[in-house]
């Protein structure tokens, strides 16, 4: 048997992790290598320089395994994560690191801003999050406001095991869909409780139906 490229190589390994784990492998000064999950990319491309700052700096300078929370301030997101430096013929070679979301930090409520002012919306309520005409919309019974936070952002503040990236325009909280529907491209459709049809696009129907297990 040929032996396997290092990008094959980790993409199959990359399969033996969760969806919501990415994976980015450097030298001792630049990444190599980068495998985003749907639930977060920092945006890595090969040649890119590991900032100081990151976990892979950190595991490098250190020479040793580092787990920790990254702040935003490093690659705009968030993280948490895991860096394994490794060594050739007993020389520092580079780095793994495995790349997860952080969770909520205690929040429960969502302020919008609606025609009147703010309002703070607990996240039981908000029923799903859409982002059009470059802003940022979140729905509930009874209205609508805006909000300044991006859609990746909301993949990060709202709880995971309520709610779920199903398009690069949409989050649903899974508690008001009332019914999925096969469309199209094995693709979904959303009916939820208040009548309103979301799709399930293509990159995220894979994803959407592990995580709602069907």
């Amino acid at each position: 048997m040929e032996m396997l490229s290092l990008g094959a190589l980790l993409d199959i390994i990359g399969e033996l992790f969760s969806d919501e784990i990415s994976i980015a492998v450097s030298n001792k000064e630049t990444y190599i290598y980068y495998r985003p999950s749907k639930r977060i990319d920092l945006k890595i491309k090969p040649g890119d320089p590991v900032k100081e700052g990151t976990m892979a700096f950190k595991a490098l300078s250190q020479k040793q395994k580092v787990s920790e929370f990254i702040n935003r301030d490093v690659f705009g997101i968030p993280y948490h994560g895991m860096a394994v430096p490794f060594q050739q013929d007993g020389k520092l070679e580079g780095c793994v690191t495995t790349i997860y979301p952080a969770y909520t930090d205690g929040k429960s409520v969502v302020t919008v801003r609606t025609q009147d002012g703010w309002k703070p919306v607990p996240f039981v309520d908000v029923k799903y999050v859409e982002v059009k005409d470059r802003k940022t919309i979140v729905y509930t019974d009874h209205f609508s406001g805006t909000h300044k936070n991006s859609l990746q952002d909301f993949e990060y503040l709202l709880p995971r095991e309520s709610f779920v990236r199903c398009h690069r325009s949409f989050i649903v909280n899974v508690h008001h869909i009332r019914e999925i529907y096969p469309d199209t491209h094995s693709t979904f459709v959303l009916a939820m409780d208040d009548e309103v049809r979301i799709p399930v696009s293509q990159s995220y129907s894979s994803y959407f139906r592990r995580l709602l297990d069907f």
